[in-house]
């Protein structure tokens, strides 16, 4: 996304699997551009980039910087699913969906000189025959290890983009996700699942298998486990230390607009983080300012909020309307965009508003994100939250808190104000 390295860059799980079904006489590497300085040329036949909405300016402009008459250029995911002939326009070949099943079939298709120009797979490969082969990876990352163990989602909030992915949810059994947790070297494990809890049986089979690893982990919950014993005893138990929960908001009309089901049905939220700290674990809250129902009240709101409950971390994220979600559909038919395509413009800045709020200015809602993010992360609101729960002293605890809370503090003035990528001049976007 930016051209400055980033202190807090997990393993990304897909090039694993890419090499797993890649085949051997194939010489592939593997560069990381947010941890690693990139080359100024690549001689490879094929340079294959994993696009997100965020970075996809970036990977267009590195993408005509190594263009040669002799390579080819391919790109595939979550952008690339959500807007495949934007990416036609800056790559020879686009993958939809999920790569293991196209990514073979155009190797195959390149050799034999009748390469496509897309390529689609569908969502019927169990995910328990795919394998990551883990020797791709030469660098260091945030010490986390990063597993998944389903794709997909049963909600469907209005601002994700996971739908413009995957339609259905599909996982693993417990026993594959037990075998490659026995091999992990890591001591702190993140489920990067949308949500872990397709339903409770599933889950409480695999945290009683976890236990025996005596692993520590983190993973996302939606509100309705926040509330169920059986399964937060269960996780505790079975070594979890964080959940990631989306509360978004405070308020029930945007709670609505978001399409949160399990928020609506769940408003008390003080009483959920209660129970889940009586489970001994620590909370890491996201947010989205900005719906229709805020104004400028909510920050000092949901700030006050999170300081009073101890949030051990959180994202105060402005509302951005990501191709293909309900919510930008909604704003381009209401002509509240601000710019065509956000994510392309040499104008749009990490950190600004990319659509007409209804009850605030757009500089309202970023200075206001930014605002609260400041002020969470600040050393003094860090060692308020520290003191105001007794779980966080846990020895691992403390850790994670500590090592969350200082990385957060020094990359948000890094990354707020900074030019997606850098100048792309190509097209009119604004």
């Amino acid at each position: 996304m930016f051209e400055h390295h980033s202190t807090d860059a997990l393993k990304p799980l897909l090039f694993g699997i890419i090499r797993s079904v890649t085949p051997s006489d194939i010489e592939i590497d593997f560069i990381d551009d947010r941890v690693e300085k990139l080359p100024d040329t690549i001689d490879s036949d094929i340079i294959a980039f994993s696009i997100e909405t965020y970075t996809a300016k970036r990977g267009y402009i590195l993408a005509k910087k190594y263009k040669t008459e002799n390579n080819t250029i391919v790109m595939g995911g979550f952008h690339a699913s959500a807007a495949p002939d934007e990416i036609l326009n800056y790559a020879d070949t686009v993958i939809i969906g999920d790569a293991e099943d196209s990514w073979p079939q155009m190797l195959e298709d390149y050799r034999n000189g009748v390469l496509k120009r897309r390529y689609e797979s569908g969502e019927t490969r169990p995910l328990t025959v795919l394998s990551e082969d883990k020797s791709i990876y030469r660098h260091k990352y945030f010490g986390v290890g990063v597993y998944q163990i389903s794709r997909g989602c049963k909600f469907n909030c209005d601002f994700c983009s996971i739908k413009t992915m995957y339609k259905c949810v599909r996982r693993k059994s417990p026993d594959m996700i037990i075998d490659e947790l026995k091999r992990a070297k890591e001591k702190i494990i993140f489920f990067v699942d949308d949500n872990l809890f397709y339903d409770k049986k599933s889950a409480l089979e695999l945290f009683e298998k976890l236990r025996p690893l005596k692993k520590k982990w983190a993973c996302q919950i939606s509100m309705d486990v926040g509330r169920d014993d059986e399964l937060l005893t269960a996780m505790y138990k079975a070594g979890c230390i964080l959940v990631l929960m989306g509360f978004e908001s405070l308020n029930p009309k945007s709670l609505e607009m978001m399409n949160k089901v399990a928020n609506h049905s769940a408003r008390d939220y003080e009483e959920i983080i209660q129970n889940i700290y009586r489970h001994h674990m620590l909370i890491y809250g996201t947010f989205v300012l900005g719906y229709d129902g805020d104004d400028a009240t909510a920050f000092q709101q949901i700030y006050d909020f999170s300081v009073k409950n101890a949030l051990s971390v959180t994202n105060f994220n402005p509302l951005i309307p990501m191709p293909g979600t309900g919510v930008y559909k909604r704003m381009e038919q209401e002509g509240r965009l601000l710019y065509k395509k956000w994510w392309l413009s040499d104008n749009y800045r990490y950190g600004d508003t990319a659509y007409m709020p209804k009850n605030m200015t757009p500089d309202e809602l970023k200075k206001g994100c930014l605002k609260i993010r400041t002020d969470f992360y600040s050393y003094r609101c860090i060692f308020k939250r520290l003191f105001s729960n007794r779980f966080n002293f846990r020895p691992i605890n403390l850790f994670v808190f500590l090592a969350a809370n200082l990385v957060s503090h020094r990359e948000i003035l890094k990354k707020q104000g900074q030019m997606l990528g850098g100048i792309l001049g190509e097209a009119d976007t604004d």
